[in-house]
């Protein structure tokens, strides 16, 4: 059996329709767990009522972990799919995923291809390329690309992506569950790293599809999220890289990609998130990183 987890903060319309689409579309054996994330209303026994059979946990809003790991508490079966409530399915996709974890023992994570909900016919995910030294820089591959079977081979990826994300539980026991220190954002790659560390294989399947209507959480050109972001950065660099590798990337960040990026925004008279970009990399640089 499949625990299918997903997140529902003040997106109550987005996760019914998350529901709905599992109970047309998918024939694999799962239970159903939604974490209402603190919402300003009580969606979650909205939730409750419309579907008896979901398993709905009421927690105050721990950020996109603490979320998912309170689902982690109640969930029982022997796959966790981690996947966002603003996300849909048009076919199966839990016995694909669940084939890829088990073609090999080492094989710990895998992601679905990503598309766009309101463009079905473009790929926003098909892996990512590993982190460059120092900079920290990567790619989604197919990110807006239109789908012409270009990415229709299943392969290894440096990391999975967070809006649709499954692991053994044996694999979660080993690893343990994602960290709930960046509260938002690298939260997958911080886990990733964490499954190649201890040698396990992560990867992109594209038999598996799961269409992304995009994040409703942190709406981009906003303070919060470029507070978070920056923010992330800056822990992954101190929690995932070591030796004088670690104090390079921290260097690199703080003295010349968050200035860049600061600048930027000030050239624009966004001074806002100019000022959430400092701060957000300060906060990552000086709060707990473990």
């Amino acid at each position: 059996m499949v625990s299918i987890i997903t997140v529902n903060y003040n997106g109550l319309a987005d996760t019914c329709e998350l529901i709905e689409s599992f109970h047309a579309h998918e024939t694999y054996p799962y239970e159903f767990i939604v974490v209402d994330n603190g919402s300003f209303l009580p969606e979650g026994k909205e939730i409750q009522k419309r579907y008896p059979e979901v398993k709905v946990v009421q927690n105050t809003n721990t950020g996109f972990a603490g979320g998912n790991n309170a689902g982690l508490k109640v969930a029982e079966g022997k796959y966790l799919f981690f996947i966002n409530n603003d996300t849909l399915i048009h076919e199966p996709i839990l016995a694909i995923l669940t084939h890829r974890l088990e073609a090999e023992q080492k094989n710990g994570g895998v992601s679905p291809m990503l598309k766009y909900t309101y463009a079905p016919d473009t790929i926003q995910y098909a892996g990512y390329t590993t982190f460059s030294p120092i900079t920290l820089r990567n790619r989604m591959l197919g990110e807006h690309e239109k789908d012409n079977k270009q990415y229709a081979n299943p392969q290894e990826t440096a990391s999975l992506h967070g809006a649709a994300m499954m692991v053994r539980r044996d694999v979660l026991q080993q690893v343990g569950p994602m960290t709930e220190v960046y509260f938002l954002f690298y939260e997958e790659f911080d886990w990733s790293a964490q499954m190649h560390r201890l040698g396990y294989k992560l990867w992109y399947e594209p038999a598996a599809v799961v269409y992304h209507k995009e994040s409703m959480t942190a709406k981009r050109g906003t303070p919060q999220r470029e507070f978070y972001l920056s923010r992330a950065r800056m822990l992954y660099a101190r929690r995932n890289l070591f030796g004088i590798e670690r104090f390079l990337s921290c260097i690199y960040i703080l003295c010349i990609a968050a200035p860049k990026k600061a600048i930027t925004y000030l050239l624009n008279k966004k001074h806002q998130l100019a000022t959430a970009v400092f701060r957000g990399t300060f906060s990552g640089l000086f709060s707990k990183s473990h």
